[in-house]
């Protein structure tokens, strides 16, 4: 007797096929997740060929980035420096010979400022008054004779032009003297005791300060009193603010012991009155 067919019929025939695995009885995809590796190597090498890393750091390199941080961390120069920088080449030293006692020959040592393309050049009527002959010392080095242009003896203030001048005359930026306040920075430039192209510094101590100029001079008012060291051959010199800008002409020294030495008190007209005499315009 033989068996009856089963009642779905003849058993399937089962093909194999290489998408498929059993393992434990699962079922895994092994040849999707083997190309998958592939292909992923594949991307990195072409983008390791388009774009390769970084080359490495040659000493060149790494002697520039020092470099370039240490400039980073090096500070400027102090503004006091700039302002000398910018007032130095309008600076003049004014030397006079004059009538002295018994027919003996003296002089006077003094400061001046380049104030105009002219080459006015400003000063204190005391340090050329008496004066038989004038002559200036430029930033530069160049000397030329002189002459008083004008004068204000209510102001002690002279306007002197050189005979000749250099080729390249540089004039001061003048400031706004009504700008500044107690306690803002002020720089005298000048000539102290000979010592040419000197600068102090110190604050702006007072304002509109009167002082009686010797031997029966005129009375001045509308000073500006200032700390910074002031002594003879300042006079007529720039008194400076913080912008390198000319805020006044250095008159006066006053000293209770009447010493001609500084003791912490030096009086200068503002440029805006001293300019008058140059027929710069006022503020």
């Amino acid at each position: 007797m033989t068996n009856p067919p089963d009642a779905h019929g003849p058993p399937a025939r089962r093909r194999w096929s290489p998408r498929l695995s059993r393992v434990g009885g699962r079922i895994r995809r092994t040849v999707p997740f083997a190309s998958g590796v592939a292909a992923a190597l594949i991307a990195v090498m072409v983008y390791s060929l388009v774009s390769p890393g970084p080359r490495p750091l040659s000493q060149q390199d790494v002697s520039r980035s020092i470099s370039q941080a240490l400039a980073s961390q090096t500070p400027g120069p102090a503004f006091s420096q700039q302002v000398y920088q910018a007032i130095e080449p309008s600076l003049v030293v004014i030397e006079t010979n004059t009538p002295g006692a018994n027919g003996a020959a003296g002089g006077e040592l003094g400061s001046g400022v380049v104030v105009d393309a002219a080459g006015d050049i400003l000063t204190c009527l005391h340090v050329v008054a008496d004066a038989t002959s004038i002559h200036v010392t430029f930033a530069d080095g160049s000397t030329s004779p002189a002459e008083i242009q004008t004068t204000q003896p209510q102001n002690d203030i002279a306007v002197l032009r050189a005979t000749q001048p250099p080729a390249n005359l540089v004039p001061a930026v003048l400031g706004n003297p009504r700008s500044v306040q107690v306690g803002s920075e002020a720089f005298v430039v000048g000539n102290p005791f000979g010592l040419a192209g000197s600068m102090s510094s110190g604050v702006i101590s007072g304002l509109n300060r009167s002082f009686q100029l010797p031997n029966n001079g005129p009375r001045l008012g509308g000073l500006i009193q200032i700390d910074a060291a002031v002594n003879p051959g300042n006079s007529g010199g720039p008194l400076v603010n913080r912008d390198g800008q000319v805020i006044g002409i250095v008159d006066a020294l006053i000293n209770p012991t009447k010493e001609d030495v500084f003791i912490g008190i030096g009086l200068a007209v503002p440029i805006d009155v001293a300019g008058g005499a140059a027929g710069l315009p006022q503020y």
